[in-house]
Parts: structure tokens; C-alpha cells; sequence
């Protein structure tokens, strides 16, 4: 029997939450949140997942790479992970920083990280993160634990660096602004059915689910954050029956402050959440201008922080970044520490 609608969801649901309301508190089922991410949203996505291994239970990577690969410093972002030149990313290294990290409790133990449920991929277009990375990160999961089975990676689509969509404005094979590709493929679906079990067919959203919040409550003045995110919430999941959630990033130049809400309305997400109970979460990112002096410093293409431009510290959970998804996530009702 569906719990009563409580005033505050209600609210939110008849007319969406204004810009200054916070995030409602639902009935999300622990253990179940799950994480995916486009290029430094998938380099995040695997930051989230490996810090919060105790309770992110599976995560979509779409052409991103292994935990660290960036070692701190843009040019190995540039010239090792997304277009190796005389170096290739290292799957022990990045073992071997998890293993650090773990042991300090900066992030969970690394045995949480084997269950998990994994989606890869990477098109045959793509060369804005090289191959070789996703290959990488694939060979990291393995000597992590994750079985075979338990992984799928994807690399059959002719498709450029972007998020794979069926309502995409980009061709295929082709890489360029909103990084939104049409393969007639869905690429959400297939994410989320890989990470979830026997979900049903999507549903047309409701308008009254999408919402838009004021991200800053839970940002703490994280570098390279927006004051505004989004999230899907279904009506299902509005009215208190248990749900689970999803988080999802977007990828460089397709923040809210680029490309408005095409990320969070165009991806798919939505269609799958409506129909199975999944709450969906879209962080944003924005701009940091580079310096004068430092044409490498600053975040001038609103990526996500997988490199270190918001500190020495963006890998633990308590990053800038990572603490701030999970202050989202813990007041949606699903904590990840």
C-alpha cells in the first residue's frame, strides 16, 4: 500500500521545486544506488563507486578511465589518459592507489568495489579518450575482483565521444557539442539494466518529475560546482513507495551554464526511472576560467574534478566534489558514507 503523500513532495510534484528548495527526503533503498558518467562524468563516476564502495553497487562508464589515472597533474589527464603519447595508463598503479587510499580510510575498504555490477563502453569513433584507457580500466576491475560476468563492455558502436541516445542532436560517428549522439541506440537502458535486475520497459516521463534544485545547500563552495542542479523523481517514488537511486554526470561543455537541461532530459534516464522506481540524480558542473599565467590551470570546459583542480584532495570522500554528490544523495534519503 503506497504511503501518503507527504506536503513538502507534494508540492514539489504539482509544480517542481523552485530554485531555492532543497531536495526532498524519500524512501530509497540502501544498498542500491548505482552511479554512471560521460568523460569526466565517467572519470568522477568511478571516483564515486570506488570511495563509496560500500554502498554504490554498481556503476557506467562511458569512455572514462581507471581510478587516479591523472596522478594530480592536467598533463597526464591530456597526454596519458585521454590521448596517450609515450605513456599508457597503468591498471596496478591504479590498484595500488586504491589500496592506498583504502588503507588510510580515505576511502571505503576495497573489497566493496568486487560485487559490483559494471557497464563499459567506448566507440569505435572516439578519439577524445583513447581506447587503450577504457582497456585499462577494464584490466583494473579485473585485478580488483569484478567478475566477468559481472561486467559488460561495450565496444561494438560506431559512435564518436558522446553519450549514446536515441534523441541525440549529433550523428553517430561524429564528436562535437551537445557530446548528445543519435545511434538509435539506448545507451540508458542499457546501463541500467545492466546494473539492475528485471526492469521494466520505459514509460514517457511526467513533467511534474523533473525538478530543479538549489545545489549550493549541499556544495559547501566546492570548486567547480553550480548553485542549480537536476533531478528525475517518479511519481511512484513521490508518493513514498521504496525506490532507488541513480546518479549521473555529464561529461565536459554539458553542464546546466552550456547546455541547459539537455543532459537531464535528453540522455533517456528518465523514461527507465519512471517505469522502475529510480530516482535520478544530475549533478552540475561549471566553468573556472583559466588563469593568465597558467593556460592549464582552472576548469575552463565545466568538467567534473578527476585531475585535481579543486585541491591536492579529489580522489577520498571527502573531496569537494565527492562530498558534495554525497550530501545530495544522503538528503534524497540514500547516505553513501
Amino acid at each position: 500500500m503506497k504511503n501518503p503523500l507527504h506536503p513538502a513532495i507534494l508540492s514539489l510534484f504539482v509544480s517542481g521545486i523552485a530554485a531555492a528548495d532543497p531536495l526532498p527526503n524519500l524512501n530509497l533503498e540502501p544498498g542500491t544506488t548505482t552511479v554512471s558518467g560521460l568523460s569526466s562524468g565517467a572519470f568522477m563516476a568511478v571516483q564515486i563507486q570506488v570511495a563509496f564502495s560500500g554502498t554504490i553497487s554498481g556503476a557506467g562508464i562511458v569512455a572514462g578511465g581507471p581510478y587516479d589515472c591523472a596522478a594530480g597533474a592536467v598533463w597526464r589527464a591530456l597526454f596519458v589518459c585521454m590521448d596517450p603519447f609515450l605513456i599508457e595508463p597503468d591498471a596496478g598503479a591504479s590498484v595500488s592507489m586504491i589500496q592506498a587510499m583504502a588503507a588510510e580510510n580515505l576511502i571505503d575498504p576495497v573489497d566493496g568495489i568486487t560485487p559490483d555490477r559494471l557497464y563499459l563502453f567506448h566507440g569505435q569513433a572516439d578519439d577524445t579518450v583513447a581506447r587503450v584507457t577504457m582497456d585499462t580500466l577494464s584490466q583494473t576491475y579485473t585485478l580488483l575482483g569484478v567478475s566477468p560476468d559481472d561486467m559488460a563492455y561495450v565496444t561494438s558502436i560506431d559512435a564518436g565521444h558522446g553519450f549514446v541516445t536515441e534523441r541525440g542532436p549529433v550523428p553517430c560517428d561524429e564528436t562535437r557539442p551537445d557530446f548528445l549522439i543519435d545511434c538509435d541506440f539506448d545507451q540508458a537502458g542499457n546501463i541500467l539494466n545492466q546494473l539492475y535486475d528485471d526492469l521494466q520497459q520505459p514509460v514517457e516521463p511526467g513533467d511534474e518529475g523533473f525538478v530543479t534544485f538549489d545545489q549550493s545547500d549541499y556544495t559547501e563552495n566546492a570548486p567547480g560546482m553550480d548553485d542549480t542542479a537536476f533531478a528525475y523523481i517518479p511519481a511512484s517514488c513521490a508518493e513514498g513507495e521504496t525506490c532507488r537511486l541513480h546518479i549521473t554526470l555529464h561529461g565536459c561543455k554539458q553542464g546546466r551554464e552550456t547546455i541547459g537541461e539537455d543532459y537531464a532530459r535528453l540522455t533517456g534516464y528518465n523514461r527507465w526511472a519512471e517505469a522502475n522506481g529510480i530516482v535520478i540524480l544530475y549533478p552540475q558542473a561549471i566553468e573556472i576560467p583559466s588563469p593568465w599565467f597558467n593556460p592549464f590551470g582552472g576548469n575552463p570546459n565545466g568538467c567534473w574534478d578527476w585531475w585535481g583542480y579543486s585541491g591536492r584532495d579529489h580522489l577520498s570522500k571527502s573531496a569537494p566534489q565527492l562530498a558534495a554528490i554525497a550530501n545530495m544523495a544522503a538528503a534524497l534519503g540514500a547516505p553513501l558514507d
